[in-house]
């Protein structure tokens, strides 16, 4: 690996945070935008309203100001409850947390209308065929919903978390040493502007390639069955 003046193993630290808060985004998100796409697609009028509003505020709002709204917000909040409860020392939160809320938050209302239009793209036949053998509602969701829906949202899923891995240099600003706060801190240090962010674009760009080939793995995994039925029509 190239020495980049010392500054390569700050780099590789950078990096796999990067990895770290990427992963743990995409997996609560992917979690939080199916509860929300099923939300809007409820036959209930609050839950629907609550996961239209959700959708709307959060992709409104740049993911920097969601980051800051969070970070400062869950220290106000946290060390207001401690005050009520008569501790009056100073509490900060970990920007690593606050980074991964707010990612995974924003992960969830882009996600929530990919997995809206995948589940709306499932025939409803197949659903009553299930009901109509007995099958409780929810082994028809696991076992005929969940694996079509899985299918179909995967390239969009893939879509996001490519943003989501790029938008993480934004926690920077909230004193996570991730891949873009240690690269700047390298460029501080050596004066080398060039070297470092073009070491750093590189780093994504690996990261992205890696990421993109992940995806299509798993798309061809999902798509096996899919693909055999529709070559044996």
């Amino acid at each position: 690996m190239f020495d980049l003046h010392g500054f390569s193993g700050l780099l590789a630290e950078g990096a796999w945070m990067t990895v770290r808060l990427t992963i743990i985004a995409t997996v609560a998100g992917i979690c939080i935008g199916l509860s929300i796409a099923l939300m809007k697609l409820s036959s209930s009028s609050v839950m629907r309203f609550f996961a239209e509003v959700y959708t709307t505020i959060l992709r409104g709002v740049p993911i920097l100001l969601v980051i800051l709204l969070f970070y400062f917000g869950a220290i106000a909040g946290v060390n207001a409850i401690a005050r009520l409860l008569g501790y009056t020392a100073f509490i900060d939160v970990s920007a690593f947390a606050a980074g991964c809320i707010a990612l995974s938050l924003a992960f969830g209302a882009y996600s929530a209308e990919v997995f809206r239009g995948a589940l709306q793209s499932i025939p409803v036949g197949q659903i009553e065929a299930a009901r109509a053998i007995g099958l409780p509602r929810g082994k028809t969701f696991f076992k005929i919903t969940l694996p079509q829906v899985w299918r179909l949202a995967l390239p969009g899923l893939g879509n996001i978390f490519l943003v989501i891995m790029k938008e993480t240099a934004l926690v920077s600003v909230v004193g996570l040493n991730e891949l873009m706060r240690n690269t700047q801190f390298a460029v501080d240090n050596t004066k080398k502007p060039f070297t470092f962010f073009l070491a750093a674009a590189f780093i994504y760009l690996m990261l992205t390639i890696l990421a993109m080939i992940a995806t299509s793995l798993l798309e061809a995994k999902a798509n096996r069955g899919f693909t055999a039925q529709r070559s044996d029509q």
